[in-house]
C-alpha cells in the first residue's frame, strides 16, 4: 500500500451532506461528476462538503442551491456511511428529500437524470449499496 493511501485511510473523514431527491413515484435524482473532479463521469446523489460550524442539513440546502438551483424545504435523515476512496475518506450523511421548490438545473455543468431503474453508469462506489438499500425503503 502506498504512503498516500495509508495517510488517506488514517485521516479524519470529511463530512458530506447528500440529498436523495425523491419524486412521488419513487424516482430519484442522480448527478454525474464533472470533469476535473475525482471520479469524473461517475453518477452519484448530489451534495457536498459540510463547512466548519455548519449544520449538515443547512449544508445540504446550500449545496442544492449552488449546484441545482433548487430550495430543499425538508429532509429526513436516513443514514450515515463512511467510505474510503484513494483521494479522500468521507462520512456521507444522507437525507431523503420529498419537498423542494424549483426544477433542478445544471448550474455547474453536470449532467443529471431522474432514475427509477438506475440505468446510468458508472455509479460512484459509495452510491451502489445506497441504491440497493433505497430500493427496499423507496415507497415507505
Amino acid at each position: 500500500m502506498s504512503e498516500a493511501a495509508v495517510t488517506t485511510r488514517s485521516a479524519k473523514p470529511v463530512d458530506v451532506a447528500v440529498g436523495i431527491l425523491m419524486r412521488p413515484n419513487g424516482d430519484v435524482l442522480l448527478g454525474q461528476r464533472p470533469d476535473g473532479k475525482p471520479y469524473a463521469g461517475y453518477w452519484e446523489f448530489p451534495g457536498g462538503k459540510v463547512e466548519p460550524d455548519e449544520d449538515i442539513f443547512h449544508a445540504l440546502q446550500r449545496e442544492f442551491v449552488e449546484e441545482l438551483g433548487i430550495k430543499v424545504l425538508s429532509g429526513a435523515p436516513w443514514c450515515c456511511v463512511e467510505h474510503v476512496y484513494e483521494h479522500a475518506h468521507v462520512r456521507l450523511y444522507f437525507y431523503i428529500c420529498r419537498e423542494w421548490e424549483g426544477e433542478p438545473q445544471s448550474l455547474e455543468g453536470q449532467a443529471f437524470a431522474w432514475q427509477g431503474g438506475y440505468s446510468v453508469s458508472p455509479l460512484l462506489p459509495a452510491t451502489i449499496p445506497l441504491l440497493e438499500w433505497l430500493d427496499r425503503v423507496r415507497f415507505t
